[in-house]
């Protein structure tokens, strides 16, 4: 197992700075990194994020910090402010299905962000921006239509929307810097991964959330697309764990971070709906073109061998005890929502 390079307790209390703080990754990896000690640091854009209550609440010891990953001078800003020694760019306009709307926005988040965050690194550290490690959000809608089965470090990459391929450009922008300038900067190749705190336009939490609201009588009916897309679906505490471990090497790196296990559409629904006792849900989900990808992705299988080795990383928890949970906590949000 890895050994941390800062000793909690120490004169030297390791600072983090994360991008996409109010998003799943980002207070997964906030609530990791204090309780182990550190001084947590989360970017966000403009003076009134609605989000920026619930993630301070979550994480107390946070503290918030203003930028922009579409303006370099205010990256440059924050880097030298928080001076910190691990960064987590975890920001991106992430939803798949928007990202087809606004492709423009999508590169220039999703992928310049990564650029520019990098390159405030560079500049702010000079000669010691050695010093800072940084972590880049890969993700498993790289490899695309998948050239090979299951997919590792070195499958070829074929993305199939402006998502996946400004996220490649961000890719190969982090290896970029890691060789050109010696940062300590690696990605993690990271597939499918949900929660109770994923956001509600997702495929797994528009179905759990459907889920809990059928059950308690306020929806009818759940409208997706292609039902039979199958993925490697992880838990996302498992995978901010994993996210740290690749800042605690001696060497950087990149990692695919996946469970190896594929499930379908059809089979999340199955484990849904059975988390309320019902068994047939055909009634209550409908196929709709309106949430078909232009180019889809059919199926996605990563294999963490390397990161199994490496990092000595492995999820820990299971696809059935991943959906029942993001469905009891629903039910739970809904029926708080109701009136008394």
């Amino acid at each position: 197992m890895c050994t941390p390079r800062f000793r909690i307790g120490s004169s030297s209390v390791p600072r983090a700075l994360i991008t996409g703080i109010t998003g799943q990754d980002g207070r997964y990896v906030a609530q990791l990194l204090a309780g182990k000690g550190y001084e947590v640091f989360g970017m966000v854009r403009g003076q009134a994020n609605p989000k920026a209550q619930m993630v301070q609440d979550e994480t107390p010891e946070l503290e918030l910090v203003e930028g922009d990953l579409q303006d370099l001078s205010s990256l440059i800003a924050v880097v030298e402010q928080v001076q910190p020694d691990e960064v987590y760019n975890l920001g991106a306009i992430s939803f798949v299905a928007l990202s087809f709307r606004q492709p423009e926005l999508t590169a220039d988040i999703t992928g310049l962000g990564v650029l520019r965050m990098l390159e405030a690194i560079r500049v702010v550290g000079g000669s010691s921006g050695n010093r800072v490690r940084f972590y880049q959000a890969s993700s498993s809608e790289m490899f695309g239509k998948v050239r090979e089965t299951p997919q590792t470090e070195t499958t070829p990459f074929h993305p199939r929307s402006p998502y996946g391929a400004a996220k490649v450009f961000g890719h190969y922008t982090t290896v970029n810097y890691r060789e050109a300038y010696n940062l300590y900067a690696c990605s993690g190749i990271c597939f499918n991964h949900e929660s109770p705190k994923r956001g509600l336009e997702f495929v797994s939490r528009k179905i759990t959330s459907g889920v809990a609201r059928i059950k308690l009588g306020l929806q009818d009916r759940i409208a997706l697309g292609n039902l039979d897309a199958a993925r490697d679906w992880g838990f996302a505490g498992d995978f901010a764990e994993a996210m740290w471990l690749m800042l605690q090497q001696d060497a950087p790196d990149d990692y695919v971070v996946a469970t190896g296990e594929t499930h379908t559409v059809r089979e999340l629904l199955d484990l849904a709906f059975g988390a309320v006792g019902i068994d047939d849900w055909s009634g209550y989900v409908e196929s709709d073109p309106r949430f078909l990808r232009p180019a889809e992705v059919d199926i996605l299988t990563g294999d963490a061998s390397k990161a199994r080795r490496k990092l000595g990383w492995e999820p820990r928890t299971t696809f059935k005890e991943l959906v029942e949970s993001m469905v009891v906590s629903d039910l739970a949000a809904e029926s708080a929502r109701r009136p008394a």
